[in-house]
């Protein structure tokens, strides 16, 4: 992922920068696709990729999943979270640490 497509990801999560992190929790959990998946199984991909394209495509909370992620887990992100595999993540976390504080203090 080029530098500049992760910088406008993290200028994008500034919009729920302040919302407190249990609240992205309840929403996370109640709205996110992937927290109720059809048949209980991940679908078939070849990539990561190609996994946080189909268990994330069309999530209604994509950016508050991704951000609770960076929060919680910064850059010892595995898995797909928001969208994003976790090599992607990891390279998002620098762009995203900079756009600074976040509810709660958290970082």
């Amino acid at each position: 992922m080029d530098e500049l497509t992760l910088i406008g990801i993290a200028w994008r999560l500034d919009a729920v920068r302040w919302v407190p992190s249990d609240a992205l929790y309840d929403v996370v959990i109640w709205d996110g696709l992937c927290m109720w998946p059809p048949d209980g199984d991940p679908p078939p991909a070849s990539s990561d990729a190609e996994l946080a394209a189909r268990m994330c495509g069309g999530c209604p909370v994509r950016d508050m999943c991704l951000e609770l992620e960076l929060r919680t887990a910064g850059a010892a992100t595995v898995g797909v979270w928001g969208g994003m595999t976790d090599d992607s993540r990891r390279a998002l976390h620098p762009h995203w640490l900079r756009r600074g504080e976040r509810a709660g203090g958290e970082r």
